[in-house]
């Protein structure tokens, strides 16, 4: 009886959590203009438009280069010029590409690189509103010392006020908050995390 009992306070728990996880989704869109960063990164998959709204951070002067990251290695770089709109001369000086990253974890330590390399301080990350919280965790973890500001890309095709409705957003928003909480356990409960490995970047 008590070991049901705890697993049902556990669900309950796991259930507040995924509500509080939603909620925070939801108001995260639309996003207030972000402060001026060193540069900025924009994490591909989904819609274009993280690719364009990031671009036109960069247009707008918030930030000296953009970063591209988890390019498909079959994408080429005039692909991906045509689908952010930018200007030739602006993307050709400005935009930079990694085809390295394949997952969160990569596209964080890929960003990390990339900032170590540019000399940059504070980044603004530009992805879609339900991966902002693990894609922030990610790059914090592996670039403790960089001011991370976020700038969350609505998902048309996700109702982050009404997931529960259909299939579809229920599985996308349980399998996110899965591995957001994954993420953070590692980082706070297992101590294995980015920010323990050596590719860790201490600005």
């Amino acid at each position: 009886m008590k070991g049901l009992a705890a697993g049902l306070a556990v669900l309950l728990i796991w259930a507040a959590g995924l509500a509080a996880f939603a909620d925070r989704i939801a108001r995260s869109t639309p996003a207030a203009p972000p402060a001026t960063a060193d540069g900025v990164v924009a994490l591909t998959g989904g819609s274009d438009m993280r690719l364009r709204v990031a671009t036109g951070l960069l247009e707008g002067g918030k930030g000296r280069r953009l970063l591209v990251s988890g390019v498909n290695h079959r994408v080429s770089r005039g692909q991906i010029w045509a689908v952010t709109g930018a200007a030739k001369p602006l993307f050709d000086c400005c935009v930079d590409l990694d085809f390295t990253a394949a997952n969160t974890i990569g596209n964080a330590r890929e960003t990390a690189r990339w900032a170590r390399a540019m000399g940059y301080h504070s980044l603004i990350l530009v992805t879609a509103d339900y991966h902002t919280p693990r894609a922030a965790l990610e790059l914090r973890a592996v670039m403790p010392g960089a001011r991370i500001e976020t700038y969350p890309v609505a998902t048309t095709d996700l109702d982050a006020r009404k997931w529960w409705v259909t299939t579809r957003d229920a599985r996308r928003m349980v399998a996110e908050y899965s591995k957001y909480l994954a993420a953070l356990g590692r980082e706070t409960l297992i101590g294995l995390g980015p920010a323990n490995a050596p590719e860790s970047v201490k600005l």
